[in-house]
Formats: C-alpha cells, structure tokens, sequence
C-alpha cells in the first residue's frame, strides 16, 4: 500500500501529538473548564460559576498577589541580565583562549549540578540571624545587633532567585555572542567605533536570541515557583503562585484553575513578544 508523502509525514508525527495531546492539552482544557465552576469545601459543581474569574481581576488582594509577583520577575531579569551580559562578553571577547573560557563556564555550570532547593536553602546559615553575615557584621561592629531584613523577607527571595538564574542568562547569551562574526567586530574597530558603540550596535543586536531564550527561563522560573518563596521568606511573602498552592490544599480548585490559567496566559504572551523580537527558534537549530 503506497501512502502519500502527507499522510507519512501524519504517520510520523502521530505518536508526538497523541502524546502532547494526552499529557499537554487535555489537562489543559480541563483545567480551563474547571476555572468555570461552581464549588464549596472540597466539592465542585457542574455549574456555570465566574465568581473565581471575577476574584481574579477585581479582587485587590489578588491584584496585589500579581503584583509582587511581577515585581520579582522585573527585578531578577534587570539583574540577571546585566551580570548574565557582563559575564558573558567578557568570557567571549576578551578571554582569548578557548581552552580557558571553557574552563570559567564550567566553573560558572558545575555548581548548578546541585538541586535547585538545595541551592535555595544553602542562602539559610549565610543569610539568618546567626549567619555568617550576620556574624561578619557585628564582629566588624558595622551593626550592634543581628540584621534581621536579611532572612526570611523579600530580599531573601530576590537573592536565592539571582542565584539560581544567572546562570542560565550566562550560557545562553555566551552561545549567542559566540556565533557573532569577528571579522564584524574588527571592521568596526577599523571604521573608530568604541567598544560601547560595537556592543550597542552589534552585539546586542546578535545576541537577542539569547537573551531573549534566557529571558524565557527567569520568567517561567520566577512566576511559576513556590519552594523559594515559601522557603526564603519562611511564609511571610506571598505570591499568585503561592495562592494556587494555598487554594489547591484547601481543594478549591476553580480558584485555583482560573489563576493557573491566567499565569500560563501571561507566561505564553510574553513568549510571544520574545518571538517577535528575535528568532529563537533559528537559535535552537543551530
């Protein structure tokens, strides 16, 4: 039986979509459905119901959920993209040996080997009442007493999220900057450009793929966690993602459903503005 080149290519793919199909966009529509539900103490009706839908975009406790949340997003991007950069153009342009730059990557890499909530904690006896800074600080005599804001506060979170995600920013903006063409850098220097006229002009524009591939990696990490926040603020500081947790353990699951759709909404439109700016997808294949 002889198929035509279309339906092979239907067969070859078959497989991928049943699966992405079962596992992506079924849970998915479920979830949708489930945010339009009525519901009580661990029950959920069969009944049309959009007072969840309303407490997401009028209630101002969850405004300000959102809020804190974006706030963290805006915050660990601006730094980690300004020490990723940095990081990264001085490895690319100005370590020469191939073999020595590879050797500060894995330098920069080996430590993430570890678990990220591994990572998180190890902030705690740094950071704490009783922690080494602490301690350096009041054996200095710079402060008379403990500083508390360091532990379990915003600023911990801000902090154990730099941590964890520079480096991503890191290594994508370097595979980026790496394919850019020396030759372009040497007729700039030729033609009197200063060194922030190439990085303006050339390499920012080059490496867009990258930094918009690691800007996809803070933003899904950061809206999409929950462990770092609880852990680093001991519950102290919530955010729209702690609120869906909070509101699945109390099986309030339409709360929940219309909030996690939202975030994914967020999350896919952001993408989407990346795509338009640069081509991760090219990127990717290379």
């Amino acid at each position: 039986m002889k198929l035509s080149p279309k339906a092979v290519s239907l067969l070859q793919i078959a497989p991928m979509g049943i699966i992405f199909a079962a596992m992506v966009l079924v849970p998915l529509v479920i979830i949708f459905v489930v945010s339009f539900l009525d519901y009580d103490f661990a029950q959920v009706f069969p009944e049309i119901y959009l007072g969840s839908w309303k407490d997401v975009f009028t209630s101002q406790l969850t405004l300000n959920l959102y809020e804190t949340t974006f706030k963290f997003v805006a915050i660990v991007w601006v730094v980690t993209f300004t020490l990723g950069f940095s990081i990264a153009y001085f490895l690319v342009f100005h370590v020469r040996s191939m073999q020595v730059r590879l050797m500060l990557l894995a330098a920069i890499a080996i430590p993430f080997w570890t678990s990220g909530p591994i990572r998180a904690v190890a902030w705690v006896p740094l950071l704490g009442r009783e922690g080494l800074v602490n301690q350096a600080l009041l054996g200095l005599g710079i402060v008379t007493e403990p500083v508390s804001w360091l532990m379990y506060s915003e600023f911990a979170i801000l902090i154990a999220y730099i941590h964890l995600l520079t480096m991503p920013m890191v290594i994508t903006i370097s595979n980026s900057m790496m394919k850019v063409p020396r030759s372009i850098i040497q007729a700039a220097q030729d033609a009197g450009a200063s060194e922030f006229q190439i990085i303006r002009e050339i390499i920012l524009p080059l490496a867009r793929p990258g930094i918009a591939i690691g800007t996809i990696f803070v933003v899904t990490a950061v809206m999409g966690d929950f462990f770092i926040v609880k852990t680093m603020s001991g519950g102290q500081v919530n955010t729209a993602t702690m609120a869906i947790v909070t509101e699945l353990n109390a099986f309030q699951y339409p709360p929940a459903a219309a909030k996690s759709v939202l975030m994914l909404a967020i999350v896919l439109g952001l993408v989407a503005i990346l795509l338009r700016f640069a081509d991760i997808r090219k990127e990717l294949t290379k």
